[in-house]
């Protein structure tokens, strides 16, 4: 045992290192037939400099005494064989990133070791090279400093001329793979952050600057590729073209989320770079369809609802005060200079106008929108000034200011973002709301009253019962009010009726829809096949469906536009019990959805989850030993009232089998049993089916045979509800058929089946018997006086 510990620690003794060290430079070229030899040399080099830099400061004296980096480059040189770079690299990082001292680290990142490593000239196109190369790039972003930083630049004077393992980095930036994206993230926001202002004027300037004109036109074609899918006229599965938009705008996200990290560094250069970058690449050429100049000028051929969702979720994620208050400032241009020129003609001066576009749109003096044009033309610039000016051309033009009878809300509705608030498409027709109401509970929006967008604490929508949801009071969304509400209940009043999800979100914004639509879908879905899950869906949405009503718009995702313009597009139509299980779901949502909004107008507050009370033994008439009522695969029944059948199993032929149907209480099966062999009037459980959903019916050709619908998707209660279900493929119903040996035996299955399944109906209809009166309310506001 003391050998052992001898030669472990021998093998990091001041000795030993000098010994590989000697040995690893009498290596004149590297080789397949010696690259082993090397790299376990290199291993042992960084192990042993990985514990001298903790334990023995003899040994980090010697690394450097020997220049033992120099040797890494000297090895890189030398190697004939691509191969020695990746194990060289990633020992580098295992050493780099071990390294506690800051003496240690300011040596390593010294004498263009680290520049001359960086700029090697590697081969990428092979094996996992670039991974390592990535992750040596990050390990030494990691360590380095404001004091070391400088160590890694060239210089001009007071002018840094090159930065390498930045610049060398940005050539990974859109790597297809994940993981070195990431890391070159990870390796610029560390450089961000310690940065000097020479190393912040190189980055901020052309070339190094185009890296952040490169990431938003990245972040661009996403938004194209996203709004290609939303529109996609193929007839591709909803579920999976659901599955295909929550992941590309995962993706969108993702990049925002990087914006947002770059503008938290808090230096003004870096804000302002990323900040134009973000207004001219992408949120301009947005904005400027939504404006209506006339001419299409700003589109990237993005439609209204996708543009409306991409600007919503980046005012959300990234912020600021020069983004939230450059996009109002263009989305309310017409209606403060309305206010404006309103203003000056009653009272000769701006005393009197509600706000003026001019310190909004500050930020974005100076900047040059890139648009597409037609084809010949390519890409070209607008300027910002240039866009003003037809803005104002398009205000002066209208008739409020000829002389003419004018209607301000009409004139308000004309321009820009409002008529997409008041479009027939309902999905625009929310997301420009949506928008809007975003900006008006914007934190960072300034140079103007909060009460322009009609946000303020002291007033409601309508009377005392909306105010608790959507509080305004003031300028526009007041003036608008009565066409805001007017869109929305057209929305819930439309015939035949819009999508339970289209339902939910209109209520969301309103708060406010018919209850007794509500109601009638419930019940329509009790003679669904689904009905039995209904009591089990009510108690677990409950606490979802209000949590979600008492959402903020600066924290709800605007994802819903996107998914509200597929449901208003056609639908899977072959029908299977996972879309029924979705379209239950929806009802039960719509129905609690109603029943909090008549409680937060008649009692000030949200209901608790009600408690659904189970049929007592004693009201299930008929009843039946616990055999039968829960049954499981295996076990015995009884065959008392059984019919003997027939079925064929792919796996196992044909046999002959007894079908028993029970229904006890909210609980109904089907069950499949053979006859005991010793044992009569019993039988061995060979299949169970839920009762809801069979659907039985008799073949026309072959009235001896029954054909039986088995539900398939089994939902999982324990799992959060909503994308669960819609970014998988639901699998197909199953189908059984049973042979009886008479038409009239047939008959008499399909009728035992129905009313067993109308027993377990009607327990399932009086347990939602309370919820469903419209006393409801009533009786507890009742019981909570009592």
């Amino acid at each position: 045992m003391w050998r052992l510990l001898w030669r472990s620690i021998d093998r990091f003794s001041l000795q030993h290192f000098k010994s590989v060290i000697t040995e690893l430079r009498q290596i004149k070229v590297v080789n397949e037939q010696n690259r082993d030899t090397v790299v376990d040399l290199l291993q042992t080099i960084v192990e042993i400099v990985t514990y001298g830099d903790r334990q023995d400061p003899l040994i980090f004296e010697c690394f450097m005494e020997y220049q033992v980096l120099a040797e890494f480059v000297r090895v890189l040189k030398i190697s004939t064989s691509s191969t020695i770079e990746a194990p060289l690299l990633q020992y580098l990082s295992i050493m780099i990133q071990n390294m506690d001292s800051e003496h240690a680290i300011y040596y390593c990142l010294s004498n263009d070791y680290v520049n001359n490593i960086v700029a090697h000239p590697y081969n990428f196109n092979a094996g996992d090279l670039a991974l390592y190369y990535v992750s040596f790039l990050r390990a030494v972003s990691s360590k380095i400093s404001r004091d070391t930083l400088c160590l890694l630049v060239k210089v001009h004077g007071d002018v840094v001329v090159s930065f390498p393992m930045y610049t060398e980095a940005l050539k990974f930036a859109q790597h297809e793979e994940k993981m070195i994206q990431t890391a070159i993230r990870a390796l610029t926001l560390n450089i961000y952050n310690i940065c000097d202002d020479n190393v912040y004027q190189f980055i901020t300037t052309p070339p190094a600057s185009i890296y952040f004109s490169d990431l938003v036109s990245s972040l661009r074609k996403q938004c194209l590729q996203l709004d290609a899918l939303v529109n996609s006229s193929e007839d591709k599965c909803t579920h999976q073209r659901n599955k295909d938009i929550f992941l590309k705008t995962d993706k969108i996200v993702d990049d925002l989320f990087y914006f947002k990290d770059m503008l938290s560094v808090g230096e003004s250069r870096l804000s302002r770079v990323v900040t134009q970058n973000l207004l001219s690449l992408l949120i301009l050429p947005l904005l400027l369809p939504l404006l209506k100049l006339g001419e299409n000028k700003g589109s990237y051929h993005i439609s209204a609802v996708t543009s409306l969702y991409i600007v919503s979720r980046l005012l959300q994620v990234v912020g600021g005060k020069h983004l939230i208050n450059g996009v109002a400032g263009l989305l309310l241009y017409h209606y403060m200079a309305l206010c404006e020129r309103d203003a000056i003609a009653t009272n000769g001066d701006t005393a009197g106008s509600t706000g003026d576009a001019s310190p909004l749109l500050h930020s974005l003096n100076d900047i040059n929108i890139k648009v597409s044009g037609h084809e010949a033309e390519g890409e070209k610039e607008i300027n910002i000034n240039y866009l003003l000016q037809h803005l104002n051309v398009q205000t002066s033009s209208n008739s409020h200011f000829d002389g003419s009878p004018r209607d301000d809300n009409v004139c308000i509705e004309r321009f820009g973002i409002f008529a997409y608030l008041f479009s027939d498409n309902h999905s625009i027709s929310l997301a420009s709301l949506f928008l809007l109401l975003t900006l008006a509970e914007n934190k960072d929006l300034e140079h103007f009253p909060a009460s322009l967008l009609g946000m303020s604490q002291s007033q409601g929508l309508m009377n005392n019962c909306e105010s608790a949801f959507l509080k305004v009071d003031g300028s526009i969304l007041v003036r608008l009010m009565p066409q805001i509400l007017k869109t929305l209940l057209k929305v819930l009043a439309c015939q035949p009726p819009v999508s339970p999800p289209m339902q939910w979100h209109t209520g969301w914004f309103l708060r406010k829809t018919s209850y007794e639509q509500s109601r009638e879908c419930l019940q329509k879905e009790l003679d669904g096949c689904w009905f039995d899950h209904i009591p089990d869906t009510i108690g677990n949405e409950w606490g979802s469906c209000k949590k979600a009503l008492e959402l903020q718009f600066h924290v709800k995702d605007p994802l819903f536009t996107l998914e509200l313009e597929i449901c208003q597009q056609a639908i899977d139509g072959n029908f299977n019990s996972c879309f029924a299980w979705e379209r239950m779901v929806d009802a039960v949502k719509v129905l609690i959805l109603h029943l909090q909004l008549k409680a937060l107008i008649f009692m000030g507050c949200l209901l608790e989850k009600p408690s659904l009370e189970s049929p007592s033994d004693s009201d299930l008439g008929k009843t039946y030993s616990r055999d039968i009522s829960s049954p499981s695969f295996g076990s015995e029944v009884s065959l008392g009232s059984g019919i003997p059948c027939r079925i064929a199993f792919s796996y196992a032929g044909v046999r002959d089998i007894y079908l028993v149907a029970v229904a006890r209480g909210i609980s109904g099966k089907l069950i499949l049993a053979e006859k005991h062999p010793f044992r009569s009037q019993r039988g061995v459980v060979i299949a169970i089916a839920p009762l809801a959903g069979l659907s039985p019916r008799i073949d026309e050709d072959h009235p001896t045979w029954l054909h039986l619908r088995i539900r398939e998707f089994e939902p999982n209660f324990v799992k959060a509800k909503g994308s669960q279900s819609k970014v998988s493929t639901p699998p197909a119903d199953g189908r059984w058929t049973l042979g009886f040996h008479s038409a009239k035996a047939c008959e008499t299955a399909r009728l035992l089946i129905l009313e067993e399944t109308c027993k377990q109906r009607s327990s399932v209809e009086s347990m939602l018997a309370p919820l469903l009166r419209e006393d409801y309310l009533v009786n507890v506001l009742d019981s909570q006086g009592d």
